[in-house]
């Protein structure tokens, strides 16, 4: 018998991936050597996700794993997907910012997720295109998904960022810091170095203030620098590793407390607005918004972020109305 995509899956946890770029491709090739589920890779472009699905296939034998990769077209291969996740849309150039990206990728992620739950209306929804927080809150109302089904990743993105500058200024191992960065991905984000340590110890009592303000600007602009040394593209290995985080611990259940774009409904006071903040990740997707102490600064700068987020919304949906 001749092997066909269109052949059922059984007794298996599937991920879409809507976008095949440089994002897409990495997080699928990411999911499926972790072994975490079927890949269903989906790109507008013909022959695209297939071309990149054969040449994952083609790996699976030196990888050591059974995982089935599909490379498609058609939502209808996106049937029945634990997760779905949007890639969707284009990347930044030198000298843009994420919210440059406004105009092109809102409608191109509103009739990605129309399209996907029309066919996966379980899933847990994850959006990674960019400006992130806009484009999770326009998804969520394309889609009426509960909160706790539709998330943005970005916090366990920009942690993953100023951990690894905090290593790189103590000269420590990578794996013994841990970061927690809030609000907005965008210049408006709100790391923390409070909650940011080195085997437990906060890096405030590892490092002055001027050093530690040096590392929050470089984590602020972590993704632009990486766009301009790059000058045709921007990151795609740390997102795509850092959205498989996230599609892990809901998988396996983990519940994982790791930051990421949250619907608040009054949370650090404030409402009707995605915004990076602590979540717990488990199989029903976001279990518990934590609400650390912060420090009147602390909150003054998330809500500063959170505005800028909702200045953004509302652009974004004149936009949409503008364009029916």
């Amino acid at each position: 018998m001749s092997y066909s995509p269109s052949l059922p899956i059984c007794n298996s946890s599937r991920v879409t991936v809507i976008g095949a770029g440089r994002v897409g491709s990495t997080l699928a090739q990411r999911i499926a050597e972790k072994n975490l589920a079927d890949v269903v890779l989906l790109d507008i472009v013909p022959g695209m996700p297939q071309g990149l699905a054969l040449d994952l296939i083609e790996a699976r034998g030196i990888e050591s794993h059974d995982r089935r990769i599909i490379g498609t077209n058609n939502y209808a291969d996106t049937s029945a997907s634990e997760i779905v996740v949007i890639t969707a849309g284009f990347p930044r150039k030198p000298g843009m910012s994420r919210d440059d990206l406004l105009l092109t990728n809102a409608k191109i992620v509103v009739e990605a997720a129309k399209n996907a739950i029309k066919y996966s209306p379980q899933a847990i929804f994850i959006i990674v295109t960019n400006p992130l927080d806009v484009m999770t809150y326009l998804a969520w109302q394309a889609t009426d998904l509960p909160r706790e089904r539709i998330m943005g990743m970005a916090g366990v993105l920009d942690s993953a960022r100023f951990e690894t500058f905090i290593a790189l200024e103590l000269r420590v191992a990578p794996k013994d810091v841990k970061a927690m960065v809030m609000g907005s991905h965008g210049d408006l984000m709100v790391p923390l170095p409070r909650y940011s340590t080195v085997n437990g110890v906060p890096i405030t009592e590892l490092l002055d203030a001027e050093t530690i303000e040096k590392l929050v600007q470089r984590t602020r602009n972590g993704g632009a620098e990486i766009v301009e040394l790059m000058q045709t593209g921007g990151a795609f290995f740390a997102p795509a590793s850092a959205t498989c985080v996230m599609v892990e611990s809901i998988l396996h259940n983990q519940s994982r407390m790791l930051p990421a774009a949250a619907l608040m409904k009054g949370e650090y006071g404030l409402n009707d607005v995605f915004i990076g903040v602590p979540c717990r990740l488990s199989c029903g997707g976001i279990e518990k918004i934590v609400e650390l102490k912060l420090t009147d600064i602390e909150l003054e700068e998330l809500h500063a972020s959170a505005a800028n987020v909702r200045k953004n919304i509302d652009r974004a949906q004149e936009i949409l109305i503008a364009g029916v």
